[in-house]
């Protein structure tokens, strides 16, 4: 018997879940790794693998791991396989290429061009004839990855993500992968509660995704039972018999499963949604198993018929602005809710902010860290029991900023703040100078440069000078009166050093373990002021947001825009307050469109026109940007744009988002769609302030991409290359 080397991937923080998983397949030698499970196992375990794994994304056989120096090294290493046992020379094949420090080979396209030429130049020196190459549904599909100077060279034999179970209509929203639900689920102990006959109740279920997940565990139903298409079927080694013997078994299984399935239910207040839930329980074959309805979380109660189990459910996470004081208040409710209804219950909650768990007024055990994409989160476990519960009070964020300010005008000078001071003293000699010298009236001064002050310090100089502070939220071991005192100190230092009054320095907190592309409202004084740039004038604001209207770090890609923009129609998608459509008008664009969803900031990019004296052929349009550049890429004619700006936020899921934004998982199609509406000779600038991101080069064949970063950091933020990325993209 052919015992093989198998690794499965899953999302970061799942590894654990999956490992489990695998042992209770009897997989042998398991060992997780980052973002995956190495194993070992038959041919049989393999298709197991694909068939049952829920938290897996990916089940990949290992064919040969060899060293790589140079691009020759690749290609050597991948004839070092004999293809013909595993596809024919008529057959297709697709190849997926990733590398990680490796200096020869870091350009992801022509990695996977090299890997595919050394397949078909071997298949056509043997057979005369050469695979073709099918990125849909090839016979095999083969995986290249490249750490440092190692690769790995594998078969994919789940063919698309294993997440995708067959259920999910494609064109509703579900905010989270089915492959995260089930790891919800089973970190949660919903398979002991299931076997126990308690029930499962999700009183916010959108799209249903958790209880239909919920259903396939309780009843013993592979997850990859519906799926028509696996990555081994035209495989050469395939061993069909074997194959249907697995599903055989596996059709079985659920048969006697749905004779036991316990009480599985779900509420949600939208009607929409609810018909998408009741839509994917009817494409899961479940129709008569889950019962779901319309139902508010205030009205949220379980039958008296239904035994004690599990409540689990994915709220909001309140990204956007203006969502999260009615966030926090769904919260409040939801918490009064499960303490006076669900007495006795279980429940398992992934939140995206910490905060928000608070304000349920529940203790939980250990917070569990697990990814909606790119966005971390905690999922809070909690019993429900009168023991647990708390009354959930918090000094507010405005009202710590208040006290900071309070303190930072009476208290004296400590030896740390004069070490602040002379910090601040050196970086203002050298970039006022710059500033004067390049006409910059606003730039960052200061960006925790010292480990004890962790603040970053913008100046704004208009008719008067502010300065805009942002703490970044210190760690807990950090003892948060030492923490306050030191933030007193610096803001008493920055006022003195800049000769201002304290009032005219104003504090903000940032936190964490939200999107970096928050918008959070921190109050309603509407004091706005004037600055320019380039030409231009903007209104800024230093109270009410977290951000002031106008981001600095992205001053040369606005100023690269009005330099090009003459003559030309401009498109500005995810606009933010309009600033990089001011710089193109005033830089001689003759038509511009500018997209953002949020009427505050359409209604704040109308204010800097008009403060600018624009008027004529130039729209702003509220819409979801991605709803919006698909719709364009397939209206006849397309409208047609010389010069596109694309700054999308990092992570969405804003209740006026049809579907959860993830700029890593959904950069491509919205790139695509993009730059389908370039004219001929067009430029699409495209920008992320995600650290983390990697763009898909592959996936973005038959564009021109150009990585312009570099040339686009500013002097002033010099000292973190990584602020943003930038490409330019042409067709």
């Amino acid at each position: 018997m052919t015992h093989y080397q198998l690794f499965a991937t899953t999302p970061k923080a799942m590894e654990d879940i999956l490992a489990a998983e695998i042992r209770a397949l009897g997989g042998l030698q398991v060992q997780p790794k980052m973002a995956g499970v190495l194993f070992q196992g038959d041919l049989a375990l393999a298709y197991k693998a694909c068939l049952w794994l829920r938290t897996a994304s990916r089940v990949l056989l290992l064919l040969h791991s060899f060293e790589v120096k140079s691009q020759q090294d690749l290609y050597v290493g991948v004839q070092g396989v004999d293809w013909s046992e595993h596809l024919n020379a008529d057959d297709s094949l697709a190849v997926s290429f990733s590398s990680k420090n490796n200096p020869a080979i870091n350009n992801t396209h022509f990695g996977a061009l090299k890997v595919k030429d050394a397949i078909v130049d071997q298949m056509r020196a043997k057979f005369g004839q050469r695979p073709n190459v099918d990125t849909e549904h090839p016979n095999i599909r083969v995986n290249v990855y490249l750490h440092n100077e190692t690769a790995q060279l594998s078969l994919d034999l789940s063919g698309e993500s294993l997440h995708r179970r067959g259920y999910r209509d494609i064109n509703i929203a579900a905010p989270i992968k089915e492959s995260l639900a089930a790891a919800i689920l089973l970190r949660a102990g919903w398979p002991a509660i299931a076997a126990q006959g308690g029930s499962l109740l999700d009183p916010m279920c959108g799209s249903g995704t958790l209880l239909v997940e919920g259903a396939l565990i309780a009843a013993d139903i592979a997850p990859g039972l519906q799926r028509g298409y696996f990555g081994f079927l035209g495989w050469k080694q395939h061993d069909p018999q074997l194959w249907q013997t697995l599903l055989d078994d596996a059709r079985k299984r659920r048969e006697a499963g749905l004779g036991k399935l316990p009480v599985i239910a779900g509420f949600d207040h939208d009607r929409h949604t609810v018909n998408a839930a009741l839509q994917h329980v009817e494409n899961a074959g479940l129709q008569g198993k889950i019962h779901i309805e319309k139902r508010g979380i205030a009205d949220a109660a379980a039958a008296l018929s239904w035994p004690k189990g599990l409540i689990v459910c994915n709220p909001p996470y309140g990204e956007r602005l203006g969502d999260e004081e009615e966030t926090a208040a769904l919260y409040r409710q939801f918490g009064e809710v499960l303490k006076q209804r669900f007495s006795g219950w279980q429940a398992a909650i992934i939140i995206g902010d910490p905060e928000l768990g608070f304000r349920l007024g529940i203790r939980s055990q250990k917070p569990v860290t697990l990814f909606n994409g790119a966005l971390e989160c905690k999922l809070l476990r909690l019993t429900i029991e009168e023991s647990a519960f708390f009354e959930p009070t918090t000094k507010s964020q405005q009202e710590r900023i208040e006290h900071i300010s309070r303190r930072a005008q009476t208290e004296s000078t400590d030896h740390h703040a004069e070490m602040f001071a002379n910090r601040l003293r050196k970086n203002l000699k050298k970039l006022s100078k710059w500033a004067e010298k390049s006409r910059i009236d606003c730039y960052r001064l200061y960006d925790a440069d010292l480990p004890e002050y962790a603040v970053a310090v913008d100046v704004y100089h208009g008719d008067q000078t502010w300065v805009n502070v942002q703490e970044y939220e210190p760690p807990k071991s950090i003892d948060p009166a030492k923490a306050n005192q030191r933030l007193a100190g610096a803001l008493r230092e920055i006022a003195r050093m800049l000769e201002i009054p304290a009032q005219q320095v104003f504090l903000k907190i940032r936190r964490k373990q939200k999107s970096t592309d928050q918008y959070e409202k921190l109050g309603d004084s509407r004091h706005f002021h004037v600055v320019t740039e380039g030409g231009c004038k903007f209104w800024v604001n230093f109270e009410d947001y977290l951000d002031t209207g106008l981001f600095l770090d992205h001053r040369p890609i606005r100023l690269l825009i009005q330099q090009q923009a003459k003559g030309k129609r401009f498109l500005n998608c995810f606009a933010y307050t309009g600033s990089a459509t001011v710089h193109a008008i005033v830089g001689g664009a003759v038509s511009s469109v500018t997209v953002d969803m949020s009427n505050t900031y359409l209604e704040w990019a109308q204010r800097n026109f008009t403060l600018n004296g624009i008027h004529g052929n130039h729209q702003l349009i509220r819409a979801d940007c991605v709803e919006w550049l698909a719709g364009q890429a397939k209206a006849k004619p397309r409208p047609q744009f010389d010069l596109i700006f694309l700054d999308p936020p990092t992570f969405s899921n804003s209740k006026r988002m049809d579907e959860a934004f993830d700029i890593q998982k959904d950069h491509v199609p919205l790139i695509r769609n993009a730059a389908a509406l370039l004219a001929p000779g067009g430029i699409l600038y495209f920008s992320t302030n995600f650290r983390r991101f990697k763009m898909d080069q592959a996936a973005l064949a038959g564009l021109t991409i150009e990585d312009i970063s570099a040339r686009l950091i500013p002097e002033d933020f010099a000292r973190d290359a990584r602020i943003h990325y930038v490409w330019k993209i042409t067709r």
